[in-house]
């Protein structure tokens, strides 16, 4: 655990902090998730990274980290003559919600059985040989 419980829960929460938390993210990806989610239109990599201001490599692996936590959408678009291109916009924010939920109630189910677990053996950690 890179934290303590104790730390995360003295420490002030947004949506932000959020979202690192459960999809280990950082700041730029932030940026792109909240472009993509007051967007009516899904984004091009090349449009993405001429609004955050970075570059389209950089643009690309936010995207990439964001896809694979499931919380954007990619699509394929078709030029007529062959060739395409590939669109991103944000996942349902109520669809990501829910998701987040289910996430949290199984850690909570794990660590919950991880404190029987403790309490049931007197304190001793399973790693620990005494």
């Amino acid at each position: 655990m890179a934290e303590s419980v104790s730390e995360m829960l003295r420490q002030e929460v947004d949506c932000d902090c959020l979202l690192e938390c459960f999809h280990d993210l950082d700041g730029i990806d932030d940026d792109i998730f909240d472009l993509l989610t007051a967007s009516d239109d899904p984004q091009t990599i090349d449009e993405i990274a001429a609004t955050i201001e970075r570059e389209r490599s950089t643009a690309y692996r936010s995207v990439q980290r964001l896809c694979a936590a499931n919380l954007l959408e990619k699509e394929q678009i078709n030029y007529d003559h062959g060739g395409y291109y590939h669109v991103y916009r944000a996942r349902d924010c109520s669809t990501i919600a829910r998701e987040m939920r289910a996430m949290l109630d199984e850690w909570y189910t794990e660590v919950g059985g991880l404190i029987d677990e403790f309490e049931e053996t007197d304190g001793t950690t399973s790693t620990s040989k005494r």
